[in-house]
């Protein structure tokens, strides 16, 4: 597979289809004046929303490891117009093939977590059942252990993220994983587990030497989520969010992270600096200039 060679891996970048949500549930308590410098909102008061996934070959196991799914192409019209769903710019299955892979050749799928957006790609709908069927019938399904006791018992608040469709094949899976918080897959390549957003939400980390590519997943889920007040609606514990952020941007900023950012609509990839008391993007990036 080609691509860009990090600390022992060939990792690429597949944009699974775009989307958009609600600025304000994307922003919190943010002011929308604030929020929409950075990211213009539609009519609806919709902003942009990518789905980035990464596609990561491990030289030393010859695994391929992919990191979320994406939403999917298995819902109804009322649902892709609602969300804004488009995939003019390519689906998970277009962009494997892109790369010489199909879904057999994936042996590892690792989540970050469960919310529609992240784990809708891992299934499709079977039209004579009506069900939703593993259109990954070879890989390994990780999910960490605490994040799978929320997905499958929801609170209210987060229920509506869980879909039965998506939650139900998985669970089926023979092949579903159940990880330790901080895991290791193998050198080089590990986990950081954070709960803001989600109990048990996992952002995998490369390494390269002293260079770390951290897949950001939901806790900065775009550039202008940098600040560590702008939280999020969607998440469960935005005190504890604020209390992650703090703690990783500080350790970004000393050790030059890449950030490789699932949701941006336009940027693949920042780094961060620290201005006093507050943290900003510094650096647009993509995966072959890192």
């Amino acid at each position: 597979m080609q691509g860009i060679k990090f600390g022992g891996f060939t990792i690429n970048a597949i944009q699974t289809g775009k989307f958009k949500l609600d600025g304000g549930a994307m922003f919190g308590v943010v002011p929308k004046t604030l929020w929409s410098r950075k990211i213009e909102a539609d009519e609806l008061n919709r902003i942009p929303m990518g789905m980035r996934s990464l596609v990561i070959h491990s030289e030393a196991t010859d695994r391929i490891y992919l990191i979320d799914t994406g939403i999917g192409t298995k819902f109804d019209e009322k649902f892709e117009k609602i969300y804004g769903v488009d995939f003019s710019e390519g689906t998970l299955e277009s962009g494997l093939n892109n790369l010489g892979l199909d879904r057999g050749d994936v042996t590892d799928i690792v989540f970050t977590h469960l919310h529609f957006d992240h784990c809708g790609g891992t299934s499709s709908l079977n039209k004579n059942s009506g069900e939703s069927e593993i259109i990954f019938p070879n890989s390994n399904f990780w999910v960490t252990k605490s994040h799978w006791k929320t997905a499958t018992n929801p609170n209210q608040r987060e229920k509506a993220s869980f879909l039965r469709e998506n939650i139900q094949p998985i669970a089926q899976h023979p092949k579903l994983c159940l990880n330790d918080d901080n895991y290791t897959f193998e050198d080089n390549f590990e986990t950081i587990v954070v709960n803001g957003h989600s109990l048990g939400q996992q952002l995998p980390v490369l390494k390269d030497g002293d260079r770390r590519l951290v897949f950001a997943a939901d806790l900065f889920p775009t550039f202008a989520h940098i600040p560590v007040p702008w939280v999020m609606g969607y998440d469960m514990y935005p005190i504890t969010t604020m209390q992650e952020r703090e703690r990783l941007l500080s350790q970004a900023v000393d050790e030059q992270w890449n950030f490789f950012l699932e949701h941006d609509a336009h940027h693949e990839i920042i780094r961060v600096g620290r201005e006093g008391k507050n943290y900003s993007t510094t650096e647009f990036l993509t995966l072959d200039r890192i």
